[in-house]
């Protein structure tokens, strides 16, 4: 269609994710590629070079090139990272119609001048903007630079921002635009759900959730290549059969586990974000965000992976308390309405288990006639209640148990009036928790442990599963330390911290009494335990100019002592240390400043000025001895 309705125009087109954008530009170039045959002919240097900015995309498109082409005599060669450049430039060598391959690689093969794009009709840049997000840019146009002016850039890519706009004007002559996104809507074969929950049990919630929707294939995405290796151990642990994918592992390995997800040898895989493009992953029905994408554009490329090809698909994030508020910006601003709720809890997994089981395809195989000699003794030996039971084991015999979770609710909503402040009694970031709306708690962490606030506050909400919201005043003494927990979660907190005795063991507690107060510390104000009613803490110190103790005894008022000043003479020391010492005489220090220095060498003055000279002459010199 594309290259009926343009020719061989340059195209620039933005297209959804899954929407078969390799199909479309194998077909865009034939018309290019051919030349008026019917079939390639001799194999050469290459005609067409389809760029991609991941192996696996890669080597996604030249399987799909070679489908295409297949029954036209191309001959495809896939240049990438992390497999042997020696046997790739081998097959260089002997000649190809279409090249296939990531920057790096390629343009290591320029550079040693295995690859030659001198004859190069056709360039394609599938996902340009993630090449350039992955710091291609260079190397993309280096390669540009080597093929012919006259040739044809194909440039494909889910949005058309700012520097793609660029790259296209550069590099394409009079490109014909072609957006296929309606961008006022989102994905409509994808749902979208967020879940709440505590920080602590992402591990949990991320089987639940597998559990609760038992797609046939899942992508859960991580941020970190740690996070990936230890989520997928703990899935294998569970149950689950589970594969990883992230940029440490080799392309053996890699190409292993999406065949595995591929074949049903694996239903899960867990990766970082080197998944979220390109992939395509047959019955792929469930995207789980186990850790939050960093920007829109992260999002919906990691949620496209399902969806694909008219069919539905369901994108979860797991959402933890304090980063809710990143989770509706993300939202918002991909245009995307998220159903909130918390995660599925053992319950009703359980009910989910019972319908599915009531509705498995197993009931509805027929019944093979080598096997009825063998039903009809097993129902006059079996009661029905036996044959259910046996069934009913079987089913259930590989899924793994549910986990207990807890729903941290919807909490406090931040509201502002139109000035931009807080409306009074909304919650606000530096609203405090009154005594009523809290339960006193006690560790056995106390000052001889160096408690501190710093981190005993963290040391909490890992613990108990709660943010600093809800924690109100801490009281730390020599052998204890005593907080407040907000009453709406005070029962989950306590039942996590029954579990988790690994850092502090945490009880319900009774309010410290006064005794206990001397010496106690609070978060907010120090030592004495202000009281916590949101002002400031009473000013300690009085009013300058006071003296609150009392007149020394061997200082007389101010007036005596200005009186013997003026006499340049010191008073006597009584009662002092040294009772030997009497008044000293008043010695002047010469003008000539200190330690004998010439006049003019002081602090103050220049050459010829005595030292600290004023209006009344040279200024006396203080004693230091």
């Amino acid at each position: 269609m594309l290259e009926g309705a343009h020719g061989d125009a340059d195209l620039l087109v933005s297209a959804q994710t899954g929407s078969g954008k390799t199909v479309a530009f194998g077909l865009a170039a034939a018309s290019t590629l051919f030349d008026g045959e019917e079939n390639f002919g001799q194999a050469g240097a290459p005609l067409m070079l389809a760029i991609a900015p991941t192996r696996e995309l890669a080597l996604q498109v030249a399987k799909e090139l070679t489908w295409l082409y297949g029954e036209s005599g191309a001959k495809i060669t896939t240049c990438v990272g992390g497999m042997d450049s020696r046997k790739e430039a081998r097959a260089l060598s002997f000649g190809t119609h279409i090249v296939v391959g990531t920057p790096g690689r390629l343009k290591d093969h320029i550079d040693r001048g295995a690859l030659d794009l001198s004859a190069a009709r056709v360039i394609v840049l599938d996902e340009a903007d993630e090449m350039l997000d992955m710091g291609f840019r260079e190397d993309l146009e280096y390669i540009l630079e080597q093929a012919p002016e006259e040739r044809r850039t194909l440039l494909f890519s889910a949005t058309i921002a700012r520097d793609i706009a660029i790259l296209a004007k550069r590099y394409q002559k009079d490109a014909v635009r072609i957006d296929t996104v309606d961008r006022s809507q989102p994905h409509n074969d994808i749902e979208y759900r967020a879940m709440r929950l505590y920080p602590n049990q992402i591990e949990h919630a991320v089987v639940n959730v597998l559990r609760y929707f038992e797609a046939p294939a899942v992508l859960v995405f991580c941020s970190t290549r740690a996070s990936v290796n230890h989520l997928q151990a703990a899935l294998l642990e569970r149950g689950f059969g589970s594969v990883a994918l992230s940029g440490e592992m080799g392309q053996r390995e890699r190409n292993d586990a999406l065949q595995a997800l591929r074949d049903g040898r694996a239903r899960v895989c867990v990766a970082t974000d080197v998944a979220a493009r390109g992939l395509d992953l047959p019955d792929l029905g469930l995207v789980i965000h186990a850790e939050l994408p960093i920007n829109k554009a992260t999002m919906l490329h990691r949620s496209g992976r399902t969806g694909r090809a008219g069919k539905k698909g369901i994108s979860v994030l797991l959402v933890p308390q304090s980063r809710r508020r990143k989770a509706e910006m993300l939202l918002g601003s991909a245009g995307v309405e998220a159903i909130w709720s918390a995660v599925p809890s053992a319950d009703e997994i359980l009910e989910k288990d019972e319908q599915r089981l009531l509705a498995a395809p197993i009931f509805a195989e027929e019944a093979n006639e080598d096997d009825a000699g063998l039903i009809a003794q097993m129902v006059k030996e079996r009661t029905p209640e036996e044959l259910a039971t046996a069934v009913i084991n079987m089913l259930r015999k590989n899924l793994p148990a549910p986990e207990e979770v807890n729903d941290p609710g919807e909490g406090p909503q931040r509201k502002r009036r139109e000035d931009g402040a807080f409306e009074k009694g909304a919650a606000g970031p530096f609203d405090r928790l009154s005594s009523d709306e809290c339960t006193w708690f006690r560790m056995d962490i106390g000052r001889n442990r160096n408690a501190d606030p710093k981190w005993l506050i963290p040391m909490i909400c890992r613990v108990g599963g709660i943010t600093k919201q809800q924690i109100g005043s801490i009281k730390t003494f020599p052998e204890e330390t005593r907080f407040e927990i907000a009453n709406t979660h005070a029962e989950a907190f306590a039942k996590l911290a029954q579990m988790n005795t690994e850092e502090a063991h945490i009880t319900p507690s009774e309010a410290p009494h006064s005794g206990m107060f001397k010496g106690s510390r609070d978060r907010n104000f120090g030592d004495r335990g202000a009281p916590r009613d949101g002002g400031r803490p009473p000013f300690k110190r009085k009013p300058f100019g006071d003296n609150d103790r009392g007149e020394r005894s061997d200082r007389g008022p101010r007036q005596e002592r200005g009186e013997w000043k003026e006499r340049g003479e010191f008073k006597p020391r009584e009662g002092g240390d040294r009772p030997d010492r009497g008044a000293k005489p008043f010695r002047p220090k010469p003008a000539g400043g200190f330690a004998g220095k010439p006049a003019g060498g002081g602090f103050k003055g220049g050459a010829g000025k005595p030292a600290f000279a004023g209006k009344g002459g040279p200024r006396k010199a203080k004693r230091f001895d």
